[in-house]
């Protein structure tokens, strides 16, 4: 008879799971798995640990890159940018939260195939449905954070994944499992997703009308009543049939990128960019980029009026909202703000940012002005970044950088000020006070997927596969994509004369359309992996500014020291000691 722990634990590596320990505490901790069908909130136990182990959108691996750094000198990722990062320490590993997920998620899609949510059977039938998609879905989610953690090439040369585990480990199994191609995992992923898709619904949405059920559930049942008990607005937020969509966007850029251009791929641009297409098609085309999607983080009025779970136009995926919170506010506002000014933007992204004309900053038709270095900028700029002179927080404070600045914000004055001259504005609601006499705070959320990063990949494998106005079967370019995402900036005017030099030429195309994908996503944790994903420089110095009166006096802030091999991550030491036929990709 097969037993399982109630909620048990799978942390430490997923081959722990196999430990005879975990399988022996007193019998009234078990739990037989047929009564999975019987208990629901049993068996949804294992599809919820697959949502659990879905890592924070906002992380702090930007610390690693040079777009920012740290006053946290504790930090991991610190550590890891400035040479500790080893197979035995490795902040960015997914093996042992991601194993133990796909375990839980094998569990449930072995053994959960028809559990007693509720007693009218058409609504129990369409839940199952649901929550097996939701479970191949997770699955696949948790493969494409395993292959850009751990994918990479042996010593021998072989492109290599991960070990694909397709069903839950009883503890006395052969945890020896050798990994299995790149390519093999990415279309068990592949798989998965498309399994996923068969059994959701593009989006979850209370119906009015029995004629508005979707097709592949009508021999289920017409009735809309019926329908939204299982696939209404109460499963917002779950993952839908959008949402598999675009993982695979997310997966197969991967996939196509210069990190995993090998013989045994099989993975192209079109794929990546035919795959991104199908979500923007769902949101409307070109025309469903939101317009207010550059500051989602700070429409208070659109965050306040949300709803039953439902999405701002800018999310495809979020995580749910926490009233009256100030925790990114504590984190990241400078110290006259009441704040700990961890995350330290760059000179080097603040440079990234082209005035407001869309020129590059280093372009002579630009109009930089040195001595005023942040007039005329593009107005992210000042959306995500707190730059010396800025006025900030809920009473529109001034926030000097300067050393000589006489304030805690100057650079280096204390262990809470900036490194670089710039504090990270982005995420941050500026009316949240953190003053511990008067703390007041706002509605925020988190995403999971945003929908202009969808964009982005349509941009970035649309230039590479058909240039920068070519669209493949659909009906819009790379070029329409970065137009639409810059004039939502307010970048370049009515001409934007720069991106109809880009349009001219695929390399200058792909450039910009990097860097607008910095500019975007910034700390958002994509750098760190888009640098690997391109093969990119990873060692570029981390630098900042000083600015006393009209003195810029910019330096070096912190060095990186990446060694080449480092594009690809390590496979756990400690996993590779225990099993032989776990190789370890080369270098580490």
């Amino acid at each position: 008879m097969k037993r399982v722990i109630i909620l048990a634990l799978l942390t430490g590596s997923f081959l722990m799971t196999g430990c005879s320990d975990l399988f022996e505490p007193a019998n009234e901790n078990f739990k037989d798995l047929s009564q999975m069908t019987t208990e629901p909130n049993f068996g949804q136990s294992f599809l919820t640990r697959g949502y659990s182990a879905i890592p924070s959108y906002i992380q702090d691996w930007d610390y690693a890159t040079d777009d920012a750094v740290t006053n946290d000198y504790t930090s991991s990722y610190l550590k890891m940018a400035t040479g500790t990062w080893t197979s035995s320490n490795d902040p960015l590993s997914r093996w042992d939260a991601s194993y133990a997920a796909i375990l839980y998620l094998n569990q449930y899609i072995e053994n959960g195939v028809d559990i007693d949510y509720v007693n009218d059977l058409s609504v129990r039938e369409l839940i199952n449905m649901r929550t097996r998609g939701e479970a191949f879905g997770l699955r696949a989610l948790h493969m494409y954070l395993l292959l850009r953690s751990h994918a990479g090439y042996t010593d021998d040369g072989r492109l290599m994944g991960v070990p694909i585990i397709n069903e839950f480990l009883e503890s006395d199994a052969d945890f020896n499992i050798p990994r299995s191609t790149f390519m093999e995992c990415v279309q068990q992923a592949l798989d998965d997703l498309a399994t996923a898709e068969e059994l959701l619904p593009d989006d979850y949405n209370d119906l009015a009308d029995g004629a508005e059920v979707p097709e592949k559930y009508q021999s289920i049942t017409t009735s809309w009543e019926l329908y939204n008990n299982a696939m209404g607005n109460d499963a917002r937020q779950l993952l839908n049939g959008m949402i598999a969509k675009a993982i695979r966007s997310r997966l197969l850029l991967m996939a196509a990128s210069p990190q995993f251009q090998d013989a045994s791929n099989t993975v192209t641009w079109e794929d990546a960019a035919d795959a991104a297409a199908e979500v923007i098609d769902l949101k409307g085309g070109i025309s469903g980029l939101a317009a207010n999607g550059v500051t989602w983080y700070t429409n208070t009025d659109e965050i306040s009026n949300l709803a039953e779970g439902a999405n701002p136009d800018e999310m495809i995926w979020r995580e749910n909202v926490q009233t009256n919170n100030t925790d990114l506010e504590d984190k990241h506002y400078p110290p006259t703000l009441f704040g700990n000014g961890r995350m330290n933007p760059t000179q080097n992204l603040v440079d990234a940012f082209p005035m407001a004309n869309g020129y590059p900053i280093d372009n002579a038709a630009s109009g930089y002005d040195s001595s005023n270095p942040y007039s005329n900028r593009d107005p992210r700029l000042y959306d995500y970044i707190i730059y010396n002179g800025a006025t900030e927080g809920p009473s529109s404070s001034t926030i000097y950088t300067g050393s000589q600045s006489g304030t805690e914000d100057g650079l280096n004055v204390i262990s809470t000020s900036t490194r670089t001259g710039y504090y990270m504005k982005k995420f941050l609601i500026m009316s949240v006070n953190c003053n511990p006499v008067s703390t007041s705070g706002q509605t925020h959320y988190r995403p999971r997927i945003r929908a202009t990063e969808i964009f982005l990949n349509y941009a970035e494998a649309a230039n590479e596969a058909w240039g920068p106005t070519g669209t493949g079967t659909h009906g819009y370019s790379a070029y329409d994509v970065i137009k639409a995402i810059r004039q939502r900036a307010g970048v370049g005017g009515t001409s934007d004369r720069y991106l109809e030099t880009c349009a001219a030429d695929q390399d200058l195309m792909r450039e910009l359309i990097h860097n607008e994908r910095r500019l975007e996503l910034c700390f958002e944790g994509f750098r760190i992996w888009d640098l690997r994903r391109w093969k990119a420089d990873m060692n570029e110095t981390a630098r900042g500014v000083d600015v006393n009166g009209s003195t810029y006096t910019y330096m070096d802030v912190e060095e990186r020291a990446y060694k080449d091999y480092m594009y690809y991550g390590p496979i756990p030491y400690t996993e590779t000691l225990k099993f032989n036929n776990l190789e370890q990709n080369k270098g580490w």
